[in-house]
């Protein structure tokens, strides 16, 4: 367990703390603003912290003999944590999470249940489904916002739906766009990815269609006034960087700039991000 330990503060702290302050943004847009309750607060951050670092650890278990080809300082290859260890840990992480959801309300019980299966069905079953397998992810990433909606409100506003819907895209071309990177990885597992099986090239234009995507829905929240004017500069640039990023793409779709792409997109999504945040106000 002490490694369990050193295993979240060190690899994957980060994540499980991004998810929890994606509910609390969700809090944010859906209240308009308004500071949401210290206890909603604090169990909804929860919920989201434990289920990510639950299914993190899950998907480092089964992953772990393509790990030790694409990924081999992660923690079980490199042997910080063992594979029996890292599913005791993710036990104890799902019971916390599903509890925090418990004592929050019923639809935030039955949303984190259907988070918490998509994510576990995604590592043991779902990965090897290439595009559905993408779709599950980003599930995984847009559902907290969502989420956090249903923490406050127990409803999600339209909102909440427009910036969901930008996530889950812009990660779907995100995690399209890391197949490119794990392409001799995931030859281990047979995985049917779209780089795998259709090649990189077709990877990079369904990729950037994505991209593309998620920049048509940034700015349906400007037509139908949901947003002020504060929204106009941040999601301007996290457009430009979509779209620059598909160009860049679809010109080089070689492994080291799919790279290069997956980590710039990470950077576009917060701007859009911070976008919505200011743009409530």
């Amino acid at each position: 367990m002490l490694k369990a330990i050193g295993f979240i503060k060190v690899t994957r702290i980060i994540n499980s703390l991004m998810m929890g302050f994606a509910v609390l943004i969700g809090e944010t847009i859906a209240l308009r603003g308004s500071p949401p309750h210290f206890m909603s607060t604090l169990l909804g951050f929860t919920t989201a912290f434990t289920l990510t670092g639950a299914s993190m650890a899950v998907n480092d278990y089964y992953d772990r003999a393509v790990d030790a080809v694409n990924e081999p300082n992660r923690p079980i290859p490199s042997g910080i944590i063992s594979p029996k260890e890292t599913l005791v840990y993710a036990a104890a992480l799902v019971i916390i999470g599903m509890l925090s959801a418990f004592f929050t309300n019923y639809a935030c019980l039955i949303t984190a249940a259907i988070s918490l299966a998509v994510s576990m069905f995604y590592n043991t079953k779902g990965k090897a489904s290439g595009l559905a397998g993408n779709f599950m992810v980003s599930f995984s990433v847009a559902i907290p916002f969502v989420y956090g909606g249903l923490v406050v409100k127990q409803i999600v506003n339209l909102s909440l739906l427009l910036f969901s819907s930008m996530a889950f895209l812009s990660n779907t071309g995100r995690e399209i766009t890391k197949d490119i990177v794990d392409i001799e990885g995931d030859k281990i597992r047979n995985l049917k990815t779209i780089a795998l099986v259709y090649g990189p090239k077709k990877a990079a234009i369904v990729a950037a269609f994505f991209y593309i995507s998620a920049v048509f829905f940034s700015v349906i929240p400007i037509f139908l006034n949901l947003v002020t004017s504060s929204y106009m500069l941040p999601v301007a640039a996290s457009d430009f960087g979509f779209i620059f990023c598909s160009m860049l793409l679809l010109k080089n779709f070689s492994r080291d700039n799919a790279r290069f792409i997956k980590n710039t997109v990470l950077i576009c999504m917060i701007a859009g991000l911070t976008a919505f945040i200011i743009g409530i106000y």
